[in-house]
């Protein structure tokens, strides 16, 4: 007989729930990944600057 899932540690128990459900989210999502990486200020006003020029420039 298999173990009922609260009797399976906390690793087993996600790997069985994601065999049968599949994974719904990633444990880090691009959004995280950036949140970690600091700019400088010049490099944002930069960035800023590229995002927003006018299209004639």
């Amino acid at each position: 007989m298999p173990k009922r899932p609260l009797d399976m540690p906390d690793a087993a128990r996600r790997r069985r729930l994601a065999e049968i459900f599949g994974e719904v989210l990633p444990g880090a999502t691009g959004d995280d990944v950036e949140l970690d990486v600091e700019e400088s200020a010049e490099a944002r006003a930069r960035r800023w600057h590229l995002e927003n020029r006018p299209p004639h420039h």
